[in-house]
C-alpha cells in the first residue's frame, strides 16, 4: 500500500459500510469498518469457530 493507489475492494457482493466497495467510513460506523483484505478459506472458519463470522450475509 505505501506510495501505491488504492483500488476498490469487494464487489461481488459489494462490501464496505457504506456497501460502496470501498473503506469509506463516518461517524455512523460504530465498528470502524476501514480495512479491506483477501482471505482464506481456512482463516473464514477459524473467524467462525472464535465467534466473528465473517461469511453470513447481513443487512
Amino acid at each position: 500500500v505505501i506510495d501505491g493507489e488504492l483500488q476498490p475492494c469487494g464487489r461481488e457482493p459489494v462490501t464496505g459500510f457504506y456497501r460502496d466497495g470501498c473503506c469509506n467510513t463516518g461517524s455512523d460506523d460504530l465498528g470502524v469498518h476501514t480495512v479491506c483484505a483477501q482471505v482464506t478459506e481456512e482463516f473464514l472458519e477459524f473467524s467462525a469457530r472464535a465467534g466473528n463470522d465473517l461469511t453470513t450475509p447481513r443487512p
